[in-house]
């Protein structure tokens, strides 16, 4: 039977039982002859508001058959459909490997489904043009989803027919779902519905979704934020009413992630260029946690999310998603999420209880940072504790702080020696709080000698002459030498300092570029890295691979390169065997320019970035970091802020001491700051914090005190780093003040000066 053979003839249509466009295009046209539509709105309110109808509406192929199409059982449908589900209803990271062998007329997209979208978006055209057929649609909506929800919690209707997922597609096809009517009622119980489908069903929506335009992909990331912040402005959440317990809130959360998904796997993705995973696997030895019964709560390396695992994709994986990660943040949820309590069900009761975290892309830097935080301090909290509880049998004094003292003129060498000893006998004491102490200086350390312990550390080794690491003057960015002398204990060491400044919440001023933190999460750096370490590089490679003359014959090219060692010396090194012999051709200069890349970036500097990341995992390897933070967020969380906004540092400053913001000195102090050049402002910052960085956040986030250290005199203004205190004597005129401040902050090192 032909559709015209299916279009209903009777006035009121009562015998439609599903629609398809030429029926909705019949009774479209007969009620505006009549200039009547409740029989148009009798029928969509029928058919949107009964599974069944929906799931056999707007078929790709209707079903040949004699039968009446009310009469159609689901299941009856998946036979009529099963040359098109042959290959593809169960989809997961191995069904596009095993679709080649599939005889070449049954093979079709992992993605394939049955309804016809192309189809459903023309009708809704037709429809949303008239005001009665969309209130029509909603209150369908109203009925259709509580039955559809205990559908799929109670009955796994879509086991038994996948074509059930037929339904969230024509929904999510509808323009309208963010208008007003939609977002109090109909969409909170369609997100709650949708959450309930098994994980191989929101796998398959978001490799559909994947292949859709960008404009529909957006509109449905745009209709789940607005649900999420309409829900979370109209409500009030405190300590007894969380956010986390607002049902509509989680749905749509779990809804926008099968939209993050999709605008990975539509954009550029990179899922090969693995690094090989140096994470030592679990003893079977029982740990003293377990012997108290902890059973490895903080042993626990970074979870797989289900939905990620079933597509075979990570967010690493994803050199530029379709819709730019930023457009994922809802800032009103992270006004509200109260990050110890989500803390808590995403470290003990994730099954139990729904945790933000679980969807990290929803959340800002600084909500996460939070959950870091939280993560870092209750772990050195269990270091701490069970420290007491071996010193208590064994009779030793308790050492519950990771203790550095180190002499100030051979501080990598004291740093080198203590922190191999510890990772050798006990690394789990990289663990505990770092309390740094500096030979013959009278700090305590609260942070602020951290601080500076890290900037020395780094100042030492990042120099050129010892010869570790390169240094570009144009990119003013740092690569690993690949002809250094240096052992690898010094490499394992700076992963160790830049996972202790992580694990200890300071702000390290170091020039990576990006690949390094894209290796540290999992990537191995490809040609597109090359672009930010080895920019000259990259454009010579790019130049090649855009070339339109004979390759072979103008760039006489071979598979041998050049590069300069420690000393300035050529060093020839063959891609291939023999690579001196094979030339560079316009068939293999795709092939060339990535074994070039592979070499610089990976293997040439092999020996040294293993050792510089098992350091770094000495500190990080239990920590959620892995799974919460992309790579340039990693970046961000060591680095820190480049931007610096001191009107924000200004409205957050406290007073203490008898000044006050209106006193005359502070408002000298200010403008004195504020006619200050960058380098200037730096200083400053590195003289009241101990780093010159911004931390996650901002500078607002940094609490600076200003207070009173007496009345007018010649001392210089001091500072506690620990606490981000400045103490700045009451200055008789402004002239002094600028001279006095400027004299301090240019030579300002080491604790004790006067």
């Amino acid at each position: 039977m032909s559709d015209m053979d299916l279009s209903p003839t009777k006035d009121n249509f009562s015998d439609v039982h599903y629609l398809t466009e030429n029926t909705v295009c019949t009774i479209l046209s007969s009620c505006e002859e009549k200039g009547d539509y409740s029989a148009l709105i009798h029928v969509i309110g029928r058919v949107f508001s009964s599974a069944d109808a929906l799931v056999k509406s707007f078929r790709k192929d209707e079903p040949n058959t004699t039968e009446k199409p009310d009469s159609l059982k689901p299941t009856d449908v998946k036979k009529h459909e099963k040359k098109s589900e042959r290959t593809s209803e169960k989809i997961g990271a191995s069904s596009a490997a095993a679709l080649p062998d599939e005889p070449p007329n049954n093979v079709s997209d992992p993605c394939e489904v049955t309804v016809d979208v192309d189809a459903v978006r023309r009708v809704y055209d037709k429809l949303l043009s008239i005001d009665q057929v969309d209130t029509a649609l909603v209150n369908a909506l109203v009925y259709l989803t509580p039955n559809t929800e205990l559908d799929l919690e109670y009955l796994d209707v879509y086991e038994t027919n996948p074509d059930y997922l037929n339904i969230f597609i024509i929904v999510m096809e509808n323009n309208n779902l963010h208008s007003p009517e939609y977002l109090e009622f109909a969409l909170p119980q369609f997100c709650k519905a949708m959450s309930k489908l098994p994980v191989p069903a929101l796998a398959r929506l978001s490799k559909l979704w994947s292949q859709y335009d960008l404009p529909h992909i957006r509109r449905m990331m745009e209709t789940f934020q607005q649900l999420i912040t309409f829900t979370v402005v109209c409500n009030e959440y405190d300590g007894d009413n969380l956010v986390n317990d607002d049902e509509t809130v989680v749905a749509a959360t779990k809804c926008l992630k099968v939209v993050f998904y999709a605008s990975i796997l539509g954009g550029d993705v990179d899922i090969e260029h693995n690094e090989d995973d140096d994470e030592d696997s679990d003893s079977d030895e029982l740990t003293l946690h377990e012997l108290l019964g902890e059973e490895r709560l903080y042993k626990k390396g970074p979870r797989v999310d289900p939905l990620e695992k079933e597509l075979g994709i990570r967010p690493v994986d994803s050199r530029k998603p379709l819709i730019p990660y930023e457009d994922f943040i809802n800032e009103s949820l992270n006004d509200v999420v109260e990050m110890d309590k989500d803390f808590t069900f995403f470290k003990v009761d994730a099954e139990t209880k729904f945790s933000f975290q679980s969807c990290p892309f929803i959340l800002n830097i600084i909500t996460k940072n939070q959950g870091l935080y939280y993560d870092n301090r209750i772990r050195m909290y269990s270091e701490r504790r069970l420290t007491a509880l071996y010193s208590m049998v064994q009779g030793q004094q308790p050492n519950p702080y990771l203790k550095l003292k180190v002499r100030r003129d051979h501080i990598i060498d004291d740093a080198l020696v203590r922190l191999e000893m510890i990772s050798m006998e006990n690394p789990s004491d990289l663990k505990k709080q770092l309390f740094v102490e500096f030979e013959g200086e009278q700090g305590v350390d609260e942070g602020g000698v951290s601080k500076e312990f890290f900037q020395l550390v780094l100042e030492e080794i990042f120099n050129i002459d010892i010869g570790m690491f390169t240094y570009d003057d144009d990119t003013k960015l740092f690569w690993f030498n690949s002809s250094s002398l240096e052992n690898e204990a010094q490499y394992s060491l700076i992963g160790i300092v830049l996972g202790l400044a992580i694990y200890n919440n300071c702000i390290l001023d170091v020039h990576f570029p990006m690949v390094v933190y894209r290796k540290l999460m999992g990537k191995k750096g490809t040609y597109l890295d090359l672009s930010d370490s080895h920019p000259d590089l990259y454009h010579s490679l790019k130049q090649l691979l855009e070339y339109t003359g004979n390759v072979e014959k103008d760039m006489a090219l071979t598979f041998q390169i050049s590069h300069t060692d420690l000393f300035g010396n050529p060093v020839l090194h063959d891609l291939k065997e023999e690579g001196d012999q094979i030339p560079v051709t316009t068939e293999n200069r795709q092939e060339f320019v990535d074994m070039y890349a592979e070499y610089i970036l990976n293997k040439s500097v092999d020996r040294q970035f293993r050792a510089f990341k098992k350091g770094f995992l000495m500190v990080t390897n239990e920590s959620p970091m892995k799974y919460l933070f992309r790579p340039e967020e990693v970046e961000l969380l060591i680095c820190g802020s480049r931007k610096l906004d001191f009107e924000a540092l200004e409205k957050t400053t406290e007073y203490d001491g008898g000044y006050s913001k209106d006193s005359q000195i502070i408002k000298d102090f200010w403008e004195t700051i504020n006619s200050f050049g960058e380098e200037q402002k730096r200083l400053f910052l590195q003289f009241t914090t101990g780093t010159d960085r911004a931390p996650v956040g901002g500078l607002g986030k940094l609490k600076m005190i200003i207070t009173k250290n007496g009345s007018d005199s010649d001392r210089l203004p001091t500072s506690h780093t620990c606490f981000n205190a400045l103490l700045l004597p009451e200055y008789s005129s402004k002239e002094k003040l600028r001279e006095r401040l400027l004299k301090a902050i240019t030579y300002s090192k080491g604790f004790g000066m006067l």
